[in-house]
């Protein structure tokens, strides 16, 4: 993916961002996570069936690179298992620490792979998916 394209694509999430505003449903597991160098604040609500994300939900205040990269997560994770949530999550993260990762997971999030050239842009490309990590650990946590 080109400089251009990937620019293109965040920005597009950034302005319409896929699942904004959460629901009043005592089934959604609910995860707030903020970050205290800026403005980042993100409210994450997660359904998950049967060891499957059937929905996920955000709402918050946050910079283009923290919203697109929630609502770049969110359009991944859907539909996944709990199993494969967890790889797409441990290869979004070491893309952003600059470590191996497997980039066929990952589809669009590829996108975002500059932004752990920056680092006080890591947090912000990060945020989400420590909340949806802690989502995904009290889902396991539920089903033993």
């Amino acid at each position: 993916m080109d400089p251009k394209e990937k620019r293109e694509l965040m920005m597009k999430h950034y302005r319409e961002p896929v699942h904004k505003g959460l629901v009043e449903d005592q089934r959604y597991m609910f995860q707030y996570e903020n970050n205290e160098s800026c403005i980042d604040e993100v409210k994450l609500m997660a359904l998950i069936q049967n060891g499957k994300i059937e929905d996920i939900r955000f709402d918050g205040e946050a910079c283009a690179v923290c919203t697109a990269s929630t609502s770049m997560m969110i359009e991944t994770l859907l539909g996944k298992t709990v199993e494969e949530a967890d790889e797409i999550s441990e290869s979004f993260k070491n893309m952003i620490e600059g470590k191996p990762y497997q980039e066929q997971c990952l589809e669009q999030l590829v996108a975002l792979e500059d932004m752990g050239k920056q680092p006080s842009r890591k947090k912000c490309a990060l945020l989400a998916w420590w909340g949806m990590d802690e989502i995904l650990r009290k889902g396991r946590n539920e089903n033993e």
